[in-house]
């Protein structure tokens, strides 16, 4: 699809499952099939890297670069400084303003790598705090904060939910937050021409508000367009494990294990996130699902996800890494690691432990939770059940080497045929 040939997305996003709420839809579908238009979603620099959950935004921002249209995403280095109370039920600790910066290059890099910038219309990456940040208060009072009803502010479900909380409650900071985010849609209608904002279904009255901030100081029209949380069968959001966040940072989440994560999506979620995050065509999704459904044994689903979203996020190097780590680990040839691999093992892929130049086998098992003691370490020595670097070990006293080692830093014991843990000797 190209530039000149914009089409209605609304009916490829219903089909997937990834709206929400929509504001003016008939209006809206005639908008976005009548020409080219400009659509705006918005991140919030609250750690150093996006999450799993921001490629629910991202994927709709590129399937409307697909369709034809103009993109943009807009970074919060302003709306950061304060915080969105949206889901939460206490207030938000302010991070000092060096801080919130270095987050916003960090999520200005990562964004780039997401959308596809070749073409004559790329996508825009811009900060809120360019507008905001000489904004003075008599003008914010005068020329935003008159146009928003307190009555109506209260009334909103993430500030109502705060209000009833007598220990915690909200502060006009924080209250303060769905002016600023209107007050965004405004600068991008002035400055690109920007008639729609996506966001988390969580954010639909912050954008409402954004919509009549546009009809009124501008006289035109704007749309809310709201998404699916990426939330599993029982209701909890994708994305954490019991490490902490699922990062889109290599340095935070591995290839390797992001890769992992997809594969291990249980049977009942797969079918919701291939609809919602694949790129495939229809046909081709509902190939894949009914293969998986037939045999979900086999994973299939599971394997394209994961296949797809780890080359997204990580690259064809990221993904040749992970899969060829998962191979070993599943009974491929350990010849085929990488350093690289191994560092991604270390980093957050097994249990790990850190060793001196030279270190008795069965204690470090403890240490990597191979064995719950040093008795039980010896016995699955003398068994034949463990492995060091894919060698057989049968010697109670066998020594951990930095000689040995791989790449003179690394060990791979592995217990039976599945459990695996890594050692790297110190730097000393």
């Amino acid at each position: 699809m190209t530039s000149d040939q914009p089409r209605n997305v609304l009916n490829d996003l219903r089909g997937r499952k990834i709206v929400s709420d929509v504001s003016n839809e008939e209006l809206l579908a005639k908008h976005l099939s009548s020409g080219v238009r400009t659509v705006y979603a918005g991140f919030d620099p609250t750690a150093a890297s996006l999450h799993v959950g921001h490629l629910i935004p991202l994927s709709v921002l590129r399937r409307f670069q697909i369709a034809g249209h103009n993109t943009i995403a807009l970074i919060g280095g302003a709306t950061g400084l304060i915080g969105d109370p949206s889901g939460k039920s206490a207030e938000r600790q302010l991070n000092d303003q060096s801080v919130v910066m270095d987050w916003v290059e960090r999520q200005r890099e990562q964004i780039c790598r997401f959308l596809n910038f070749d073409g004559s219309s790329p996508p825009q990456i811009v900060n809120n705090l360019d507008w905001t940040e000489n904004l003075d208060v008599i003008s914010y009072l005068r020329d935003i904060g008159k146009h928003f009803s307190v009555n109506a502010m209260m009334q909103r479900d993430n500030v109502r939910t705060r209000l009833e909380r007598e220990e915690s409650g909200i502060s006009y900071t924080e209250f303060s937050y769905m002016l600023l985010q209107a007050y965004d849609f405004v600068e991008l209608a002035k400055r690109f021409d920007c008639t729609v904002q996506v966001g988390g279904s969580d954010q639909w009255g912050n954008i409402l508000s954004g919509v009549d901030l546009v009809r009124r100081l501008l006289q035109k029209q704007a749309f809310a367009i709201t998404l699916s949380l990426l939330t599993d069968s029982e209701g909890a959001k994708f994305g954490k494990t019991a490490g902490g966040a699922v990062w889109l940072d290599s340095t935070l989440t591995s290839p390797y294990s992001f890769y992992q994560y997809w594969m291990n999506i249980a049977d009942a979620d797969v079918a919701f996130l291939v609809n919602m995050l694949s790129f495939t065509d229809s046909q081709k999704r509902k190939e894949l699902l009914a293969n998986h459904a037939a045999k979900p044994e086999l994973r299939e689903a599971q394997r394209a996800l994961a296949r797809e979203l780890t080359e997204w996020v990580h690259g064809t190097d990221g993904l040749a890494s992970a899969t060829r780590i998962t191979d070993v680990l599943f009974g491929g040839q350990l010849e085929n690691l990488t350093e690289g691999d191994l560092e991604q093992l270390w980093q957050d892929g097994l249990d790990r432990a850190e060793v001196k130049s030279e270190q008795n086998l069965p204690m470090v098992m403890c240490e990597v939770s191979l064995a719950n003691s040093r008795g039980a370490a010896r016995r699955l020595i003398e068994s034949r059940s463990v492995r060091v670097n894919n060698n057989s070990i049968t010697d109670v006293h066998y020594a951990l080497t930095r000689e040995q080692a791989l790449f003179g830093r690394f060990h791979l014991i592995r217990r039976g045929k599945k459990a695996w843990g890594i050692v790297q000797h110190d730097e000393g």
